[in-house]
């Protein structure tokens, strides 16, 4: 995924892999709302094209470009959810509520400021419970 016009890696591609603590997911699955201590994680990863038998498409790489957390809790973050940027091995570093991604998640976040849009499996729940906003 990619959130701004045109690609910011001409010559490759990435891929991104979210992953929900499986608390959550449960309380998720039960209202249809990500319940608050909700932490996700998103890994991007490198893309390959050429490699082994793969003749055409993409597949991820083990180069990890990077990990992200979107965290819900209610009493620490302004309007509940807090974003961070891990690299390295260094901890991950808030990121300042002023950057785009805290009033983009908010325009068009699908289910409690989260892109479950892009979520095949919670899509449907949400659907179903009518916590879903296009």
């Amino acid at each position: 995924m990619n959130y701004s016009e045109g690609n910011p890696m001409p010559d490759g591609h990435m891929f991104d892999n979210v992953f929900v603590d499986p608390a959550a997911w449960a309380g998720f699955q039960k209202t249809g709302h990500w319940p608050d201590k909700t932490v996700f994680v998103k890994e991007d990863r490198g893309a390959g094209s050429k490699g082994s038998i793969n003749k055409n498409g993409d597949y991820q790489t083990e180069e990890l470009m990077g990990l992200e957390f979107h965290v819900r809790d209610e009493a620490r973050f302004k309007g509940g959810w807090g974003f961070f940027f891990a690299s390295g091995d260094k901890p991950a570093d808030l990121i300042p509520y002023d950057a785009a991604c805290y009033s983009c998640h908010l325009a068009h976040g699908a289910v409690d400021t989260t892109f479950t849009q892009f979520y095949p499996t919670a899509k449907p729940i949400a659907v179903e419970d009518g916590t879903f906003h296009e």
